[in-house]
Parts: structure tokens; sequence; C-alpha cells
């Protein structure tokens, strides 16, 4: 049975020029180009076009019933990490430069999808706060409550808030933090206690804790102490 093979790219409005790139995303990961960041579920490279440093994220293939579902309904997880990552952008939230997508269809199912941005200039993720000690460890910790709070004013929910989805960067001006993997990112909107729960799966010390909330709450206008009782009482992630 013959298949039928479609295709679709897209690019960035100041990105035109890497359509090229984009379109042979399939053969550079079968042939195995550039840097392997992670292999698991999915798969991330780092490949270099026109001089710049690019992070790839290729998705895994799905079950059979999201291969229709994403083939007749529903936008693609590269799709989705693009979207966001510009409209995080157009909110002042930092995340990684989006580049474009790739998606491809085999008959009327979904294949596969690869996801394309620029290599984060954040060298840290949340992951290296509890494994090395950082003097600026309020601060960075200050800057992620903002951020996070930025995002739930926004109505914007991010269901996988992990330690190697927050990144971090310590500059001239300040703690600059970006987030990504945004494809499970929810529409909402979000009270005090599901914004604290958010938090849930990054390990805490009762110090962290503490300054993360308190922060939290602080940018949000929320009651410090009642947001305080409730994540001492519930973040079961503690070191």
């Amino acid at each position: 049975m013959h298949c039928l093979t479609r295709s679709h790219v897209h690019a960035g409005a100041d990105y035109h020029s890497f359509l090229p790139f984009l379109k042979r995303l399939p053969e550079a990961f079968a042939q195995q180009e550039g840097e392997l960041l992670y292999k698991g579920r999915n798969e991330l490279r780092l490949l270099r076009y026109q001089e710049v440093e690019l992070v790839v994220k290729a998705f895994q293939i799905p079950n059979l019933v999201n291969r229709i579902a994403y083939g007749l309904f529903r936008s693609s997880k590269a799709q989705r990490s693009f979207e966001y990552a510009e409209r995080l952008q157009q909110l002042g939230i930092g995340t990684p430069q989006p580049i474009g997508y790739y998606t491809e269809r085999k008959n009327l199912l979904f294949h596969r999808s690869y996801y394309v941005s620029r290599r984060s200039v954040c060298p840290y993720t949340f992951a290296d706060l509890i494994q090395q000690p950082f003097a600026e460890e309020e601060a960075i910790l200050q800057a992620i409550a903002r951020t996070t709070a930025q995002l739930h004013e926004q109505g914007l929910l991010h269901k996988d808030y992990s330690r190697g989805n927050i990144l971090f960067a310590l500059t001239e001006q300040g703690v600059k933090v970006e987030i990504i993997d945004l494809n499970r990112i929810r529409f909402k909107q979000i009270g005090w206690m599901e914004g604290c729960r958010n938090f849930e799966r990054l390990p805490l010390t009762d110090r962290m804790l503490h300054t993360l909330t308190i922060a939290y709450a602080q940018a949000r206008g929320f009651d410090e102490k009642q947001c305080l009782r409730w994540m001492q009482a519930h973040h079961t992630n503690r070191l």
C-alpha cells in the first residue's frame, strides 16, 4: 500500500531563511547530526545553521489514538511549543527564541513533529540550584517566583513545572529566568492554592520554600502567611 507523506513547515517572522534547515530535520535526526543533548521519550539535539546554535526537540511518535487526533483535530506538540513560546515573549516572559516547527503526517495519521529554538543563554537549571551552592540563591528564587507569578497572572499554568524546565542566568542586570518545554501549558484562571501547588515538583529546603512562597505571594498580592502555611503543609518534595 502506497504511503502518502505530507509535511508542514513553519518559520517565525524573522526566520524565513531557516526554512531549508527546518525541511530537512527528519534527515538530520536520521543521520544523528549535531550533538545529542537528551534521548528518552523525546530526543533533543544541538545543531547549527547560519552560525546560530539551535536546540531541536523531536517528539516521540504518539499512540494510534493521538495519531488520529493530531492528524485531524489537534495541533502538534511542536506547533504548540512554538506558539506558546511566541506568546510568552509577547508577554515579556523569558523563553528561548522560537525559530519554527516541522510536522509530518503519513496518510491521515500524524507521524512526528520537531520544534526548533535558539539555544538558551541561561547556563543553569533549577536542578543546579539544589546541587551546588549559589551566593545569590535568594535572588534566584525570588526571580523564579516572580516569573511564575507573571505566568499565572496571565492565565498560563505550566503542567510540567519541574527542575529541568526552569532555567536561569546571573547577569549584571540581575537574574534572568527562562521557561522551557511549553507544550503542556494550560490556559485558565489560577488562584492562590493552585498557584502554590504548581511548585509541587520542585525539590525545596525549608529555607528555599519560604523564600519562593513569600516572593510569589507578594508578586500576586496574596496573603503571605496563608500561602506559606499551605506550602509547609502540602509541599512533599522537601530536601
